[in-house]
């Protein structure tokens, strides 16, 4: 009797224990971003938000422990051939998050592992209808197909596909050493390119230099001679306009008291002045008559004043002819 009421007190305190367990269980406090699917009796209940909740003990039961926060997946390295039968290795990194939790509980067994052999399957079908060289170039091509395929299965899995990017394409060794190589033929040739348009151009602008300088000399010689002629001109213009008024004054002289006595003194002096150049010369002209200047201006078109008129010799004296000296040596 002893063993058996012992056994029986050690039942009894297993079922309270248990029962307080499934009691205390049955409080539940769900943190943000966060949702529970809750299970009664084997079948969908409800989903818990954040916050305080109350279940059902021994009834409900949290089936799924759903994270509705963006998650960060990585997809895999994997073999991919590409259109020109290059094997290439290409892994990437998938971002996503739970939009309904019931679905993502119920619609797929673990979304994660479908999410990433969609991704990789798209991958590979995406690649491999682009060439080698096309394949680096068209990464957003392959992101896009790869988002566009998960979009499709998206709502029935209860996920939201936010991004997709491709982390590596990775050829073989014997392919990247030809890429490299004709990477370095194809930055010779830039470098080639580049210093013949230079070369062009610095002989262009040489030329275009020189020709600017022609051009500038042949315009500044040109101002020159415009310059040197108007100033020419200007000077006969000052000098027509000088000798014009000079020619004026000398008519107003003219005509004014003791004009005309004055100019015809002033062209004996001349006369006589003109006389002594002629001696310096290897001939002498000597006048018919030195004496008789009113004739020799009369002869001109003038006449002397009488104040200046050369009294004539009271001896009648024959009119000498003109003698040409002979010419003297010079010492």
């Amino acid at each position: 009797m002893g063993v058996y009421y012992a056994v029986t007190a050690i039942i009894w305190t297993f079922l309270a224990l248990y029962t307080s367990y499934k009691v205390i269980r049955s409080v539940r406090l769900v943190p943000n971003r966060t949702e529970l699917i809750v299970e009664r009796l084997g079948r969908y209940h409800e989903t818990l938000g954040p916050g305080l909740h109350v279940l059902l003990p021994f009834f409900d039961r949290v089936a799924f422990h759903i994270d509705m926060k963006e998650e960060a997946i990585d997809v895999p390295p994997q073999d991919c051939f590409t259109k020109d039968n290059v094997r290439v290795e290409v892994d990437g990194i998938l971002y996503l998050r739970v939009a309904n939790a019931k679905q993502a509980s119920y619609g797929i067994t673990n979304y994660h592992f479908a999410a990433i052999q969609l991704a990789q399957t798209t991958t590979r079908a995406v690649i491999g209808t682009l060439e080698l060289d096309r394949t680096f170039e068209e990464r957003d091509i392959i992101n896009a197909h790869v988002i566009k395929a998960l979009n499709e299965v998206a709502a029935a899995w209860g996920i939201q596909v936010m991004r997709y990017e491709v982390k590596n394409i990775v050829p073989p060794a014997s392919v990247k050493n030809a890429m490299e190589r004709q990477m370095g033929a194809e930055r010779e040739r830039r470098a080639l390119l580049a210093r013949a348009e230079g070369d062009r151009a610095a002989r262009i602008n040489d030329s275009e230099g020189k020709k600017q300088e022609f051009i500038n000399r042949s315009e500044g010689e040109m101002q020159r001679r415009v310059n040197e002629a108007q100033g020419k001109a200007q000077e006969v213009l000052a000098l027509a306009q000088a000798t014009a008024d000079s020619i004026r004054t000398v008519g107003q002289a003219i005509t004014a008291d003791g004009g005309a006595e004055a100019v015809n003194l002033k062209l004996a002096q001349q006369y006589v002045q003109k006389l002594g150049s002629l001696a310096n010369g290897a001939q002498v002209v000597v006048p018919a008559d030195l004496l008789r200047f009113d004739e020799v201006l009369a002869s001109m078109g003038g006449t002397l004043a009488p104040s200046t008129k050369v009294p004539a010799p009271r001896t009648a004296v024959p009119v000498p002819q003109p003698v040409i000296a002979p010419p003297r040596e010079r010492e």
